[in-house]
Parts: structure tokens; sequence; C-alpha cells
């Protein structure tokens, strides 16, 4: 039997009769000879054949021959004398020629056609970095002891006071799409004291921005035992840092056709409070921020370049963030109240990580409910957790769509996110 090899692998296999299949990335039709470029999971193969086919671009074949070294074919080989075989063709053509280097289309031709436009080499390679980063994620995390969860999407409980929350109909009971699992991976510290999560969370974002989405895949930590937000930013750093070793090697490829080198994850990330990096943007920017509760996009970009400048780091750490900025789970700081233990991460001076410590004391959570008007009995579930005794916590949150989109240099988080969902997009 002749079994499939692989376009990278075809170098390896001179002097033998194999089978490659694949889609039709391109015809060549010469005076005296025809070349079709075949392309598969792994790249490109070169096809040699004595008189011209009739099969469009995009169509799937499967073809036996001999392959043949030859320096100027893609990887040094070729395959000729070629049998054909057509699995499936192709009965449009794509909006725009696949086989180009560069992608001829804008963004609303590739998001309308997506199942097709995704298949150039460069519009894929950003999900395949994204897959990598995944991978790292969950490496890094299953070295530290953490269990990965799945939680419910469906929950009864806006997680964060009913601010842009999808509603549905629960067979008769009003209920919410999740806006992150943040509930349920609070209560399984009290099971596995670290847990993590990789899944979709939703937003009604009214924002048509080029980094907001309604539905994003969220990287989601907690853990257990930890002295204060610190810990938790020490093992954000060690899943980023894993994150960009995976995508060096398991995307390398993909990071070569884009032209990228993954920054270097600091051993120790630089750090500045709120109140300090405000005081930094009213000496050094000609604006006062000084008494907003949160940082202006304007004012994260110049921290991050203060950050490369100064630290030689394209991340940093912004901690502190007022209290009344806060989902009311936030531990505040017991020195500065005002203050909470909790960060941002930014990167290239985009926020990419949400964090910090959470309470852990039942009496904590009825207070904080009480202080901002907030009914306890609509918590019930989630306070029950607390009300059997659970240790000091932190967690954190990556958009994994976001993290690409800053890796990549890309305009527009719709470039790093397959099929978009945001104020007008639901197709396809």
């Amino acid at each position: 039997m002749i079994h499939r090899v692989l376009a990278a692998d075809l170098p390896r296999h001179v002097g033998r009769h194999v089978r490659l299949a694949g889609w039709l990335h391109r015809r060549r039709d010469l005076k005296s000879v025809s070349f079709l470029v075949i392309r598969d999971r792994s790249g490109l193969a070169q096809v040699v054949l004595s008189q011209p086919v009739p099969y469009p671009e995009e169509t799937v074949l499967r073809i036996s021959g001999t392959v043949v070294a030859n320096p100027q074919a893609p990887g040094g080989a070729e395959l000729t004398a070629p049998v054909i075989e057509v699995l499936a063709e192709a009965v449009e053509p794509p909006p725009f020629d696949l086989y180009r280097p560069t992608v001829p289309a804008a963004l609303p031709t590739i998001l309308d056609h997506s199942p097709v436009a995704l298949r150039h080499p460069r519009l894929r390679a950003p999900f395949e970095i994204a897959a990598a980063g995944v991978a790292g994620f969950r490496a890094a995390l299953d070295g530290l002891g953490f269990v990965e969860s799945q939680t419910p999407k469906i929950v009864g409980t806006a997680t964060e006071s009913g601010a842009d929350v999808f509603g549905i109909d629960y067979f008769g009971r009003p209920a919410f799409l999740a806006q992150s699992p943040q509930f349920f991976k609070q209560a399984l510290v009290g099971v596995f004291e670290r847990v993590y999560e990789v899944g979709p969370v939703f937003r009604a974002e009214p924002h048509d921005t080029a980094r907001h989405l309604a539905q994003y895949t969220s990287l989601d930590a907690e853990l257990g035992f930890v002295r204060d937000h610190r810990d938790v930013m020490a093992v954000l750093r060690e899943a980023l840092a894993g994150m960009h070793a995976a995508a060096a090697e398991r995307a390398a490829g993909a990071l070569e056709l884009l032209g990228i080198e993954p920054p270097e994850v600091p051993g120790e990330i630089p750090a500045i409070h709120f109140a300090d990096a405000q005081e930094l943007l009213a000496r050094h920017t000609g604006e006062d921020p000084r008494g907003e509760p949160d940082l202006a996009p304007a004012h994260e970009r110049w921290l991050g370049e203060w950050a490369l400048r100064e630290h030689g780091s394209e991340f940093l750490f912004i901690t502190g963030y007022p209290m009344v900025k806060r989902p009311f789970y936030t531990h505040p700081d017991p020195e500065r109240p005002e203050f909470s233990r909790s960060f941002d991460l930014l990167f290239r001076g985009l926020e990419l990580v949400t964090g910090g410590q959470r309470l852990h004391r039942h009496a904590d959570y009825l207070a904080a409910l009480a202080a901002r008007g907030e009914d306890p009995q609509a918590y019930a579930g989630y306070l029950a957790a607390f009300a059997h005794g659970m240790p000091p916590h932190g967690g954190f949150a990556i958009g994994l769509e976001r993290w690409t989109s800053q890796l990549t240099g890309a305009a527009n988080i719709r470039q790093t996110t397959l099929f978009p969902r945001d104020l007008h997009r639901l197709t396809p």
C-alpha cells in the first residue's frame, strides 16, 4: 500500500513512489510541460506533468508518482509521472488568488469568505501561532500543578454586576451567556487549589473598534493559598513565557512567514503602581489623569513605551487599580483601601491581562455587596462556596485573540479571530 506523504516530507523520499493529497494551490502550463503546486497542512509540493489538466485551483487531489530531486522545486524535490485522482472539484473560484504571497483583499472580504480565505498561508499563520500559544499556556500551568476545567457558558447571574451581558431564554427563565468563568474557577479553588480553563466568553460589547469583540477566547487561571496579587503575577509570567516559547517552537514556520520574532518575557516583568503611573503621565505627557479611576488607551501606549525605554521590556504590570473600577470580588489593599490588590498587564502598550487577589471570607463578600447596593441573594450560589471556607486566592484572564494580535502586529483583532462576532457580524 502507498501511504500518503506530506509536502514537507517529500525531499526525504527521493527515488521512491509516494502519494500526495491536498489542494491545487496553483497551476502553470508551459509549452512542453505543466506544473501543479499542491498545498497540504505542511506546505507546498510541485508535481510535473507532460500535458495540462483542466482542474481549477482549490480542487482537492490525490496524486501518486515518483519523487525526483530538483533544487528549483519547493523543498528541493518534486513528483513526476503522476497519476491523479480528483477527490472534490472546486465549483467556484476563491475570492482572491490564494497563491499570491500577499493578500490582495480588504478585511471585510476576508471575513465574508473566511472558510476559503483562511487557506492563504499568511491568513492561516496567526491561528497556528494562537494554537501554539494555547499549548504553551496549558503546558506551563500543568507544570505548576494546575488542573484544567470546563465550566458552564449559560449562567443565571451576570458575573460583573449585569454589565454588557447577553440575555437568553432558558426554558422560560432568564439566563445569560457567561462573561467569564470567574465564579466557577473561584469555587474550584476549594476543590483543586489550582485550576485553569481555555474557553469562550461573551460580552455584549457596545464598542465597534479594532480591538473589541462580542465573543473571544479567554485563558483563565485561579490559584489558592496566595500571599497577595504578586503570587498571581508570578504565575502569569510563567504562563506567558510558556506561550512565547511554544509559539517559537511549534509555530516557527508561521512566525517566519510573518517576519515575527516573539519578544522575550523578562524573568521579572517590571511593575508600577497605578498612582505612580498617573504621576508619571502627569509629569511627562502634558496631561493630568490623576483622579481618574482608569487609564486611557493613549496612556497605556505611553506607559508601554516608557517600559521599553526604561526597562527594555515590552511587558509592564500596572498594579493597585482603584477599587471603584474593579469588580466587587476584588481584594482591597489593606494599607491603602481605596486601591486594590489587582493588576493589568500591558503588552506593547495594550491591556492584555486583568487579574488580582480576590476576597475569600464570606463576611467580606456580604459587606462588599452591601456597599455596592447589590442583593446577596442574587449571588447565593456563588457565595455558598465561601460559607465553607476558602483560602486566599487570586487569578487572571488572558484574551487569546488580543495576545495573538499584539504578537503579530495585526491592525485589527478580527485578523486573529476565527469567525469573529461583533456588533455587525453573525456569519459565517
